[in-house]
């Protein structure tokens, strides 16, 4: 299967594009999120002394699609139902003062000073965002804002994507909007102009990607930015990290995401996941040399592979082998998603996973005990690592009937044999990035 292959339809939206909306806040909202926003709303007015406009985005999952993303391949991620709250309301002045409820810090900057290299602090992501968003002529103001969120942090569920996706939609909102304190008749006026205009998702997140690569330091694709803004509730997303066109995915409403967090990260993570980079560059530098078209492992078919690869050493080919094998999967993954076969699904996982373990050598014993006791869990369709590997978690899809007694057997299996409690989070794929929740003022304007 050639790597220049076409899923459609697509969507895509250059940076800046302004598109007609009905409403601009989050769908599918429910008390218990409302709830939440409110509770944050009153902290902000205690810190502050005014009410703000909050927003909300996802962490994510990634169903199938590993180490593909920074090969221009295919993943399929969903955005999950945990976030980062982003509490907002214009300052007079330059200044960004912005506090984190999970730190319980507050830290301050001067939009016309912002700091030009990275503290190694959790408000990194934040200035970055600020910077990139500043350095491609958007025109922000001074803003206070209160930060909060329940992406489980360390579990490779994009604490740091979801975090950068709030900000730079909060302050591109705010931009939109005008300076005067939110009175009745200025809140109509903003209504009026909002819902006219439409933030450029994409364009949002490959900023936000700019901001992880270039001031937080971290080489990460662009597929956790993407998703925490394109999300949809009860799809997952196929995206082509190339040229970033994409396509939901249904997923039954009877499944769940059952990510099963193993509570070990390994210290030689960061320098295997750079290796691993660096071996993949090696085999396309090899295999260009015989296929002038190939840019990328997304470029290079097993056909390709079985001709050539007896040119690289052992371990790069094994690395080309799975990403190469990994891309196809992703392909029948999205075309069994959209016929409903979730067991043909469940096996490309499983595969997957096997890839992953033998091949890029990524895995690790906690991971590959996680992926065989939910293997044999009743209601089990597929199961695998996610994420960048040697920890972190595993995600199932699993029958909604079956969560329950799927929960009691991996934890009680999995403690029984490393003697270390898991995490399982059961969730549904959540939408992207938004606004949840009005002001008070804003609600008598809906009221009326």
């Amino acid at each position: 299967m050639r790597r220049d292959i076409k899923v459609v339809p697509f969507y895509r939206m250059p940076f800046g594009t302004l598109l007609t909306v009905t409403d601009h806040r989050m769908q599918n909202m429910n008390p218990a999120v409302e709830g939440q926003a409110q509770a944050l709303e009153q902290r902000f007015a205690r810190l502050f002394g005014e009410s703000p406009r909050i927003y909300q985005a996802p962490g994510r999952v990634n169903l199938i699609g590993e180490h593909t993303d920074y090969n221009d391949g295919f993943v399929m991620p969903a955005a999950i139902g945990f976030y980062t709250r982003v509490a907002v309301a214009p300052r007079p002045d330059r200044k960004l003062v912005i506090h984190s409820e999970n730190y319980s810090e507050q830290v301050e900057f001067d939009l016309d000073g912002l700091p030009a290299t990275r503290a190694g602090h959790w408000s990194d992501y934040v200035i970055g965002v600020v910077k990139m968003l500043v350095r491609s002529g958007k025109q922000l103001r001074g803003a206070n804002l209160l930060v909060d969120g329940n992406v489980p942090l360390g579990a490779g569920l994009s604490s740091s994507a979801s975090l950068e996706v709030a900000v730079g939609y909060a302050l591109l909102d705010l931009a939109d909007r005008a300076i005067e304190p939110p009175t009745l008749e200025r809140i109509k006026i903003d209504r009026i102009k909002i819902d006219r205009i439409k933030i450029d998702r994409t364009g949002l997140a490959l900023l936000c990607q700019q901001a992880e690569n270039e001031f937080v330091g971290a080489r990460c694709g662009i597929m956790d930015q993407f998703v925490s803004s394109h999300g949809k509730h009860g799809q997952a997303l196929l995206l082509d990290c190339r040229s970033l066109e994409y396509r939901q995915l249904p997923l039954p409403p009877d499944v769940a995401l059952a990510i099963c967090n193993t509570m070990v990260k390994h210290s030689i993570a960061k320098g295997e996941y750079n290796q691993r980079r660096a071996e993949c560059e090696t085999g396309v530098r090899t295999l260009s040399k015989h296929l002038p078209q190939v840019r990328a492992l997304r470029d290079v078919t097993v056909e390709d592979l079985e001709t050539y690869g007896q040119e690289l050493p052992d371990v790069v080919m094994r690395r080309c082998r799975h990403v190469i094998g990994e891309n196809d999967r992703v392909l029948q993954a999205a075309a069994a998603l959209e016929r409903g076969d979730l067991q043909a699904v469940g096996s490309l996982m499983l595969e997957s996973h096997r890839s992953l373990r033998d091949d890029f050598e990524v895995s690790c014993a906690e991971l590959d005990l996680m992926v065989e006791l939910a293997g044999r869990a009743e209601g089990v369709y597929g199961t695998r690592m996610t994420g960048g590997g040697f920890g972190g978690c595993t995600i199932a899809l699993v029958q909604s009937g079956c969560v329950e007694a799927f929960e009691r057997k991996v934890r009680e299996g999995y403690e029984r044999s490393t003697g270390c409690q898991p995490e399982i989070y059961i969730c549904a794929a959540a939408d992207g990035v938004g606004q949840v929740a009005a002001t008070s003022a804003e609600k008598w304007v809906r009221s009326e």
